[in-house]
């Protein structure tokens, strides 16, 4: 037995028997198989047996070729149903799946073949035939008109089809660009006028509704008058920059008021198309998702006006000293002008650009009366050109205002609540108590005495220094001198509390007695005391307590020393405090209680921090207070007792809304009795000490001069026309420490005080 197709067979059955008459043809059209007409068997038909031809023979299940009748077809099909396992239906394997890929390219190969199939025929009817057949020389190579026309009709739908791209393809960023967010804060004195900024960009974003409308058009007028019903681009304005984009080498305007504000806040300056057409993009996307109104105050407020300037809010202060709300139409047009570039309209700039401002500024009135958004009469009256300021007055000195802007920011953060990273992103205005003139009238005045020292004595003025403040009995904190320049010396010397206040601090000793009594024994009642009340008042009396002598950590008696080594005997209280008699404080002081002593001081104005120990040299003056708190404690004798916290802050607003503020409020710090008797002790201090001065103030007057053991600093407080300021002369070497030097004669003498020169020069308090 052999194997054959995984079945046995008989040897012999191998054997190929050729019949007699040879190996039969195969009927007609049937090919024959080739190979002698050998097959092999298949698995799932091996086991069919074999069936007796007509002639009564047996042939193999394939070997034979079919008929009509019983086709070998036909005869598998019967086989095949009676294979165990399969009844009655044939089982074919199924052929594997194509890749989805592929089927979509079979699909897309039909579809394309059906639809060419149809238009093939047409298609090829309309083809060009380029050049043109039947025609010679030129005209060969001139289209014709349905050639023309597809042409025509292939770039605008090819355009169309790309312009539709590119829109649906350009998002409008989240993030507006660093100078289109960041704003700068501006200070204000106390009259409204600009004092100061600070910042990197001179910004302040405004509502559209704070911009008058004369305004608003005159900046339409000139710019893009069909604001309001164009779609945020101009195919003129475009065609047109385009043509001079070609004729000049580079883009140039074209630009609406929307594709302006894309390229403010969203792009870069350059000047390319890809830029250009990038922002016309943008602006018609822009134009479909805002409103008219929002556009165009976004547009105001970003754009550059010159002279460091971004948005009409600032640009109305640099060149006219006051905010867009009170611009009129003229004014409105000028800045309009600076829209087409301020480096060749600002007439601070040039003659040349006065002419060019003036021509396009009654060009911009007249584009308004033609559109009609300004009347025939209102242009007459706008014949004059108006005037700008020569310079920005924003700009910051580095100078005294640096000073008067740091005090103000921090009255202005404590008062509106605001943090530092809040502040820090500008938009602010703050509005400040100072006065320029004070301010202006204490810098000169100090600066007199700073040259002066320096003549006289340059070796010892190298370490000089110059505290100043001027505060109101409400609290107003009119005027300071912080220092030569703050960007050198970034040290206030009017908020500094570094030097003692010495006999300058004797006013609050007696009103804390006034108040609160004396006494004279340890367990005994206190004891009033009046104006009336002797006292001993001679130069080194030591000082007592019930007990005795009141002794130091040395083992010594503790004992003050007059001015000038003076004798006084008995004295009054106030002709003491009149006479500034060191010895007579210094046991007030102790038979009142320090404890109350420091309160006094405290309530009246002088901070915590700054009160010196609670021993005997407190009454002495001691105590370190700044200048500024200084004069805020002699505001109380003024205001009949009753105390305000200095502050520098009148109104914060951001963007034009108002921020809610914290103004401090008065308080009783004394009673009104006790402030009375201070005050004019301290009046007849300034008469007593410069008589002729005195009198042609008419008695306004009311002040006192202050030295310190071992002459490290100079003090003259006084309060003239319920406004009290504070000098102090002292000599500090800021490189080494903050312990004060000898004033080594800086400070002047009594009859010729340094600081009563510096107070009365800055006050002009008589006339």
């Amino acid at each position: 037995m052999r194997s054959l197709g995984q079945r046995l067979v008989p040897d012999e059955t191998m054997q190929l028997r050729v019949p007699e008459g040879g190996i039969p043809t195969a009927p007609s059209g049937e090919p024959s198989i080739p190979g002698g007409g050998r097959r092999e068997i298949s698995d799932d038909i091996a086991d069919i047996p074999s069936e007796p031809d007509e002639a009564g023979r047996t042939a193999p299940s394939g070997d034979s070729p079919t008929t009509a009748s019983g086709s070998r077809a036909s005869r598998r099909a019967d086989a095949k149903a009676a294979l165990p396992g399969r009844p009655g239906t044939r089982r074919r394997r199924k052929a594997p799946k194509s890749a989805p890929a592929a089927r979509l390219t079979a699909a897309v190969t039909a579809a394309t073949a059906a639809v060419v199939a149809v238009l093939g025929p047409w298609l090829r009817r309309v083809r060009p035939h380029y050049p043109r057949p039947g025609r010679t020389g030129w005209k060969r190579w001139v289209p014709t008109w349905r050639q023309a026309g597809g042409a025509a009709l292939a770039s605008f739908g090819l355009s169309a089809l790309t312009l539709t791209v590119a829109y649906a393809a350009t998002d409008i960023p989240e993030n507006l660009n660093s100078y289109a967010t960041q704003q700068d804060t501006v200070y204000f004195w106390a009259d409204g006028t600009p004092m100061a900024r600070a910042g990197w960009v001179q910004r302040q974003e405004m509502e559209l509704g704070d911009v008058p409308e004369d305004v608003r058009w005159a900046v339409l007028a000139a710019e893009n008058e069909s604001f309001y019903s164009d779609p945020g681009i101009s195919a003129k304005g475009l065609t047109r920059a385009i043509l001079r984009t070609f004729g000049q080498g580079s883009t140039q305007g074209g630009s609406t008021i929307t594709q302006q504000y894309v390229k403010n806040v969203y792009l870069s300056q350059e000047q390319t198309y890809s830029r250009k057409f990038t922002e016309a993009m943008m602006a018609l996307k822009l134009d479909n998702k805002m409103s008219k109104d929002e556009i165009l105050e976004g547009y105001l407020n970003t754009s550059w006006f010159g002279r460091g300037t971004y948005g009409i809010q600032r640009a109305a202060q640099a060149y006219y000293g006051k905010d867009v709300s009170e611009l009129n139409a003229s004014e409105g047009a000028f800045l309009a002008t600076l829209l087409k570039g301020a480096g060749l309209y600002d007439p601070s700039l040039g003659a040349a650009n006065r002419t060019r401002a003036q021509e396009r500024w009654s060009w911009t009135l007249d584009r308004m009366v033609k559109i009609g958004k300004l009347s025939p009469e209102e242009r007459a009256g706008y014949r004059t050109f108006p005037k700008t300021l020569e310079s920005n007055p924003l700009y910051n000195t580095g100078e005294q205002s640096d000073y008067l802007v740091e005090l103000a920011t921090q009255h202005a953060k404590k008062a509106a609540g605001i943090s530092d990273k809040d502040f820090d992103r500008g938009g602010y205005q703050i509005y400040t108590t100072f006065d320029k003139k004070r301010v202006d009238q204490l810098t000169k005045a100090v600066g007199a005495a700073r040259d002066k020292a320096r003549k006289d004595n340059p070796k010892a003025a190298k370490h000089v220094h110059y505290g100043a403040a001027s505060v109101a009995v409400d609290g107003r904190i009119l005027a300071i001198h912080g220092g030569p320049d703050h960007r050198k010396q970034g040290y206030n010397e009017s908020n500094a509390t570094t030097v003692p206040a010495g006999s300058a601090f004797q006013p609050f000793v007696y009103a804390a007695a006034l108040e609160h009594g004396v006494r004279k024994s340890r367990d005994g009642a206190p004891e009033p005391v009046t104006g009336e009340t002797v006292y001993v008042g001679d130069d080194k009396v030591p000082v007592t307590t019930p007990e005795g002598p009141y002794w130091d950590r040395s083992g010594r008696k503790v004992a003050a020393k007059n001015d000038g080594g003076r004798s006084y005997g008995q004295i009054s209280l106030h002709r003491a405090l009149a006479n500034s008699v060191n010895t007579t404080f210094m046991q007030l002081g102790l038979d009142t209680g320090l404890d109350k002593v420091r309160a006094t001081a405290q309530d009246a104005g002088l901070l915590r921090s700054s009160l010196g120990a609670q021993v005997p040299a407190l009454a002495a003056g001691s105590s370190t207070p700044s200048a500024i708190r200084m004069a805020s404690g002699y505001t109380t004798f003024a205001a009949e007792g009753r105390h305000t916290e200095p502050y520098t802050i009148l109104k914060v607003t951001r963007n034009g809304h108002k921020v809610a503020t914290d103004t401090p409020d008065p308080r009783r710090a004394m009673d009104a009795g006790t402030a009375a008797e201070v005050q004019s002790a301290l009046t007849d201090a300034f008469r007593t000490a410069y008589p002729e001065t005195a009198a042609k103030a008419g008695g306004e007057v009311a002040g006192k001069r202050g030295t310190t053991e071992g002459d490290t600093a100079a003090w003259y407080v006084g309060t003239e026309k319920k406004v009290s300021t504070a000098v102090v002369v002292y000599r500090i070497d800021l490189a080494k420490s903050l312990e004060p030097l000898p004033l080594e004669g800086l400070g002047g003498t009594i009859a010729d005080s340094v600081p009563y020169g510096i107070w009365s020069e800055a006050l002009r308090p008589l006339g």
